[in-house]
């Protein structure tokens, strides 16, 4: 019979973990995906530590979620970001706590193309500005929609009639 050896989440990506130490706050494994949490400011350093040195060369996801109503300690809004290797079959997930005045980050689309859209959608639904965005306008939502659909203090049964049905030209 074979022993199977089980990593503690640090002993997952130790290269990674050891370049950040100062910037991750907390690590843990869900379902064998290692999940960190990290400070934004070097966050385009690690996606491109991660994608250039460690091989995780896939952007599957990044969304936004409100976390003011969560409970255990969380609050504010978070960027996660779900990066995959295809070389060596792993997934790890970055988690960015941006607070709940104005969050702001800065724009990963010169990394992953695939993050223009998902950027603009958190933005769309969330409020997250991306800095240096090459189109940070609305995807999901009408032109003439007013604040975030799927912030918790958004009211669900909020209905916005749409104005016009063509864009207004104005920036």
């Amino acid at each position: 019979m074979t022993e199977t050896v089980t990593k503690s989440p640090a002993e997952k990506l130790p290269e990674f973990i050891e370049r950040f130490k100062d910037d991750v706050v907390a690590i843990a494994d869900y379902r064998g995906d290692l999940c960190i949490d990290v400070r934004k400011d070097r966050l385009p350093e690690m996606i491109r530590f991660l994608k250039e040195t460690l091989q995780f060369n896939m952007l599957m996801d990044l969304f936004g979620m409100d976390y003011a109503k969560y409970g255990n300690g969380l609050s504010g809004v978070a960027v996660i970001y779900n990066l995959y290797s295809m070389p060596t079959r792993r997934r790890v997930r970055l988690r960015v706590f941006l607070g709940e005045e104005r969050p702001e980050i800065r724009s990963i689309c010169d990394l992953f193309a695939a993050a223009n859209w998902f950027e603009r959608e958190a933005f769309d639904l969330f409020g997250v500005t991306f800095t240096s965005h090459p189109n940070l306008t609305r995807i999901l939502c009408h032109h003439d929609f007013e604040g975030h659909a799927l912030l918790k203090e958004y009211p669900a049964d909020h209905y916005q009639r749409l104005k016009s049905a063509i864009p207004s030209t104005e920036i």
